[in-house]
């Protein structure tokens, strides 16, 4: 397998490698990768043929965006690369609406990651963590609405359970809206989760799986 190898993501018409390129690590010198380091390996990974780049608002706290939006502005790729980065998880500090799955706290993550990642629209939009109180359809509407104002083309959800991801994809599929097209999940020899649970709904709802 090379990074070549590619095939869409899902039931969808997104194409993307096989390996993606987590970058959790980049920004963060001291348990992960300074600038230096961090931009070899985007450069090694970009060079081989990849063409799927992960991140998250979150990452480094902000920098792994702001990296990444410097890399592939040089280099002139963006056309050529699949931009995927997470929303959810609390940015400010007592801020309530600046957390979780609302309308008003998707805006604005989405809002700064743009601004960081110097573009005008993400490829792949995932809900990074579940917060367990905002109800699926407004989740499902607002991401849907992004998707029609190109803001975003695509959108998936990481680290939720199963059924939350049924019923998402099924509410989408009964109303004819924009729905998700992949799950991402946590998936090593301790944490088998993913194949009892997701995996089936997954391949019911025709949903892509990223470990």
């Amino acid at each position: 397998m090379t990074l070549t190898d590619f095939r869409t993501l899902g039931r969808s018409g997104l194409v993307v490698s096989p390996l993606a390129l987590g970058t959790m690590t980049f920004g963060t010198a001291r348990w992960g990768s300074d600038d230096e380091v961090s931009q070899a390996v985007f450069t090694a990974y970009v060079e081989a043929g990849g063409n799927f780049i992960d991140t998250a608002d979150v990452y480094s706290g902000g920098r792994s965006e702001e990296m990444l939006g410097g890399y592939v502005a040089a280099r002139k790729l963006r056309d050529q690369l699949v931009l995927a980065t997470k929303f959810g998880f609390g940015a400010q500090p007592g801020n309530p609406n600046a957390g979780g799955n609302g309308r008003k706290q998707i805006y604005r993550a989405l809002e700064g990651s743009l601004r960081r990642l110097k573009t005008d629209y993400v490829d792949m939009y995932w809900l990074h963590v579940w917060d367990t109180v905002t109800p699926a359809a407004e989740v499902l509407q607002t991401l849907g609405d992004l998707v029609r104002a190109g803001k975003i083309r695509y959108f998936g959800l990481s680290d939720m359970p199963a059924w939350y991801a049924t019923q998402l994809a099924t509410l989408a599929q009964a109303h004819g809206v924009p729905g998700p097209i992949a799950m991402q999940l946590e998936y090593s020899l301790v944490e088998r989760t993913t194949e009892r649970e997701h995996v089936p709904a997954a391949r019911a709802l025709g949903l892509g799986v990223v470990p």
